[in-house]
């Protein structure tokens, strides 16, 4: 049996909620991507060109710091990557994690939650972070998502992964 990661970032505690129940669901450790600078409130503000979050998004090599990497990265074949979708797309903060580590041989599972954004260009912008991975298209989640329902989408992936 594989080795399975959840990894997440989460600023307001949704995405954390879902990756918790993911994880429990599916037998696989956690890890919380913290950045190395903890967004403000103001810093979230997408109404606001001048915000952090606006300008990182804005700027598609922005790779904001990580507080701490994962030291045995290597032990997992599978890691699913959570996230709120910010402007139809990972943060760029998940790009500065996957950058972080060989991933070569991995299989890479996005998972999101979001206010109303599908998942339809999160690929095309992960895809050049994965290098040497396998990228699986991924699925937004509800905050109210329950252990069954992770089990039953990741048991439909698991005929890809095997």
């Amino acid at each position: 049996m594989s080795k399975r990661l959840v990894a997440y970032f989460s600023c307001t505690g949704t995405t954390a909620k879902v990756a918790e129940t993911l994880a429990e669901s599916i037998g696989a450790d956690i890890f919380e991507i913290e950045p190395a600078v903890p967004y403000t409130a103001a810093d979230l503000d997408w109404r606001d060109n001048t915000s952090r979050s606006s300008v990182e998004m804005n700027d598609p090599h922005s790779r904001p710091a990580v507080a701490s990497k994962r030291d045995n990265m290597a032990d997992y074949d599978t890691v699913l990557v959570g996230f709120p979708i910010w402007w139809y797309v990972a943060p760029t903060i998940i790009n500065t994690f996957l950058e972080s580590y060989d991933l070569q041989g991995k299989t890479i599972i996005p998972f999101a939650t979001s206010g109303g954004s599908g998942m339809e260009q999160v690929s095309s912008h992960l895809a050049p972070s994965c290098d040497g991975a396998k990228l699986l298209l991924g699925k937004v989640f509800p905050s109210s998502v329950t252990k069954e329902e992770t089990n039953t989408w990741f048991s439909k992936l698991q005929t890809r992964l095997e």
